[in-house]
């Protein structure tokens, strides 16, 4: 079993919502991807996504378009991404880590031994945008024997039968997208996202993530009335972008701990 769920139902017994955070693994320095991920921990985050560089993020604004370009000019490879999760897990055995990216690096890799090398590593789960969950029962399925989990995107668009798709091949929770388009842009109307996760949950038993939009403290704790986690990354790159590299573990440790304030309050 991944950490994912044991970490839900911690923070049900507790009555509190689960905090997700996005970087992108080398942005904005390699030697800083693991400080980084024991920074947003210390601010109260509850689950890591970890974005794999690529070269055609499709589902990302400019933002975090921006972030794989500068990981990439450092050269930093999937391998090297589970590097820092090895890396990382030398100090904390606890916090769940789920890989977010495409689908062509996974294949370049070869999928048994990408599914493989995660699980040594100590990867708990992948989010791969453009997998359709209609398509890769398979991959699920040997992700979820080798004790991962396969988490799939929902968005306001989604039909009732891929809605019904992904609480099949799904584990972990559900990544509810909040807006028509890419990360980091538009702004959320919660009251529709409370509508459209309380059609999901007809059909997907698992814990639902809201990301998409999600700014600041407010915003979270709108989104955490309807749903089980709030996801933000957009936002957290915009800091590290304005950030000087010595000052950036601080700086997202500071904004996490006000998201983690709003959730709980």
């Amino acid at each position: 079993m991944s950490r994912i769920q044991p970490t839900f139902s911690k923070l049900a017994e507790h009555k509190r919502k689960a905090l997700i955070t996005f970087i992108t693994a080398g942005d904005p320095a390699p030697e800083l991807t693991v400080p980084l991920m024991h920074a947003l921990v210390a601010g109260g985050v509850d689950i890591l996504e970890l974005g794999v560089p690529f070269s055609d993020p499709m589902a990302e604004g400019p933002v975090i378009q921006r972030a794989c370009e500068r990981a990439l000019k450092f050269n930093v490879s999937t391998r090297d991404v589970l590097g820092y999760v090895r890396e990382f897990r030398k100090t904390n055995s606890h916090t769940p880590v789920v890989l977010m990216g495409y689908a062509n690096p996974i294949e370049r890799f070869g999928v048994d031994a990408f599914i493989a090398a995660a699980k040594e590593a100590g990867v708990d789960g992948t989010i791969v945008v453009d997998y359709p969950p209609e398509e890769c029962e398979d991959f699920a399925q040997k992700m979820q024997s080798n004790g991962m989990d396969p988490i799939f995107l929902l968005a306001p668009t989604s039909t009732e039968e891929r809605i019904r798709q992904v609480a099949k091949v799904s584990s972990g929770f559900s990544y509810y997208v909040s807006l028509k388009g890419v990360t980091g842009a538009g702004n959320i109307d919660t009251a529709e996202v409370a509508e459209r996760i309380a059609a999901i949950r007809k059909h997907v038993k698992l814990p639902i993530g809201v990301g998409f939009g999600i700014r600041d403290g407010a915003t979270a704790r709108a989104v955490g009335a309807a749903a089980d986690a709030v996801v933000i990354g957009s936002r957290i790159i915009s800091e590290l972008e304005n950030t000087p590299p010595n000052k950036a573990c601080e700086a997202v440790q500071a904004f996490v701990a006000d998201i983690r304030k709003a959730l709980d309050a």
